[in-house]
């Protein structure tokens, strides 16, 4: 269970946040004993209402209002819903002949799984920043993956950066793959109004900013080819009906958002503060999570597990995620779980050659 993702073999499945059951086995505590702070999703999720008994006796269909939903929140016509942006990833390295591809070192793991499998050469970026190797002769990208923010790192680049990237791509018929799962609550750092040109694909999600990851749905943004190959190759009922109904009213619900967008970031910040209260102090992040560098990540996230409290581990570097508390008894009980930790280190009670973590 601490293996992070780049710690993975070139073939090995990506591990992901969120394997509470197995923690649950790990540490002997039942399930509804867990603070689950491993995922980075939204702990405080839009109000799904009743889903009309209708909407699960008939199939999907278009013409529901989710795709107009979809252009009107996210500022860009012709989404393609998908059964969250994970279906995009898994589908576009397929569309190309191998070629030679760009990704973060430090990411969502899935991207350079995905590419790899369908025959990539895949090139680990150290910052995410591909500098010179853009356009190195026969070296160069045919591919670039760019994750704003990145998760779990924070880091954000500014569109014009994302924009001269593309254009760079895009000469030779080149793609550039951005990755806005977390984008919500910084709009104006978005590509959306930019979809449309050529070599540009956004991929967008409901899971972390709405706390819907559990109805799988998200988006592709992409030049009209580009978005039909990747419906074809989907296929019929990409979402379940029930999916695409909560979709759209969680689109629409404008109320929510605001109130959302606004509340997100100040709970991140308060959980940055509670870090480094206890010798913490967040190496980046964004408003559904903070990171953290230290090379006591795995026996930090074991005494954690201990007290029955999941954090998102990665051995290089040796970090952990935190994500957001929802509940005042969750934060109380976080601040708890740190003090005490730090009090047993201190006093020896794990290891008597080891410190707290401050």
């Amino acid at each position: 269970m601490s293996r992070g993702d780049t710690a993975l073999g070139p073939h090995a499945s990506p591990h992901h946040g969120g394997r509470l059951r197995e923690a649950a086995v790990r540490f002997g505590r039942p399930l509804e004993d867990w603070l689950d702070l491993s995922t980075g999703i939204n702990p405080l999720a839009w109000p799904v209402p009743v889903v009309p008994a209708f909407v699960w006796g008939r199939l999907p269909e278009d013409g529901d209002g989710l795709e107009s939903a979809a252009a009107a929140y996210y500022g860009a016509p012709d989404a393609l819903p998908l059964a969250g942006s994970q279906a995009a990833i898994q589908i576009l390295p397929t569309l190309r002949p191998p070629g030679r591809v760009g990704i973060p070192e430090v990411g969502y793991q899935e991207h350079a799984h995905a590419w790899r499998r369908a025959g990539h050469e895949v090139v680990a970026l150290a910052n995410g920043d591909p500098g010179s190797l853009l356009d190195a002769g026969p070296d160069q990208f045919d591919c670039l993956v760019a994750i704003n923010p990145n998760n779990p790192t924070g880091q954000v680049w500014p569109p014009e950066l994302l924009l001269d990237w593309r254009a760079r791509l895009a000469a030779r018929g080149g793609w550039l793959v951005v990755d806005e799962a977390f984008m919500d609550t910084t709009p104006a750092g978005s590509l959306m109004p930019y979809v449309g040109l050529p070599g540009l694909l956004v991929l967008r999600s409901l899971g972390k900013f709405f706390g819907l990851a559990g109805a799988r749905v998200g988006f592709l943004f992409a030049e009209p080819n580009l978005r039909e190959r990747v419906a074809r190759r989907l296929g019929p009922w990409t979402l379940a009906g029930p999916s695409r109904w909560i979709a759209r009213q969680a689109l629409v619900d404008a109320d929510w958002q605001a109130v959302t967008r606004a509340a997100l970031p100040a709970a991140s910040a308060r959980l940055a503060a509670l870090l480094r209260r206890h010798g913490l102090a967040p190496a980046g992040g964004t408003a559904l999570f903070q990171w953290v560098l230290t090379p006591e990540a795995e026996r930090l996230q074991t005494a954690l597990g201990e007290r029955a409290i999941l954090a998102r581990h990665f051995e290089h570097p040796a970090s952990l995620r935190f994500g957001l508390p929802g509940r005042a008894s969750e934060w109380e009980r976080l601040e708890r779980a740190l003090g005490s930790i730090a009090g047993d280190w201190s006093r020896g009670a794990d290891d008597p050659d080891r410190v707290a973590p401050r």
